[in-house]
């Protein structure tokens, strides 16, 4: 069964049971994604499916035949980081790190969503066009823990990364 994980394309011939983010760290060998709470509680183990963000740990490996799956991996590198990566570390969000690739894949999902207009639990007028305010902000990475409590910091990275976009 096909997978194309940060652009690599990868045969999965396992366990039907084995979840993506066990694929992931076991069989390929990206271990910058998370495995936190395994229960799809905390977020450490955000990928992205599509451009989608989803829980790695809340999905069977077998069932992203053909997707494309980017992990944190696939975003940037030690030497080419990606903007995200860059103002995490220029805004010291990442604290311990465990956290960190999952709160960035989350944070380029949501940059994302807002520009193709999807509204979130706080978006005021659903008539307009999405603004990530702090509020937006907090509300769309809510999912993701961070039990260093960067939030604030990690908030000023995303906030950095929109306003060079404007």
């Amino acid at each position: 069964m096909p997978l194309t994980i940060n652009g690599t394309d990868h045969d999965f011939i396992g366990d039907p049971r084995t979840t993506l983010l066990d694929y992931l760290r076991d069989e390929c060998g990206l271990t910058g994604t998370k495995k936190g709470c395994d229960h799809g509680q905390c977020g450490a183990c955000t990928v992205l499916v599509n451009g989608q963000r989803i829980n790695s740990c809340l999905t069977l490996a077998v069932m992203h035949e053909d997707d494309q799956v980017t992990t944190i991996e696939g975003l940037g590198t030690a030497s080419n980081l990606h903007p995200l990566q860059a103002a995490f570390v220029r805004h010291d969000g990442y604290q311990c790190g465990y956290c960190t690739p999952g709160q960035i894949c989350s944070a380029k999902a949501m940059i994302d969503e807002a520009a193709n207009g999807w509204p979130s639990f706080v978006t005021a007028d659903l008539f307009e066009p999405v603004k990530l305010t702090t509020d937006e902000i907090r509300e769309r990475m809510s999912g993701n823990l961070c039990r260093c409590g960067a939030y604030s910091n990690i908030v000023d990275a995303v906030t950095e990364i929109l306003e060079t976009k404007r």
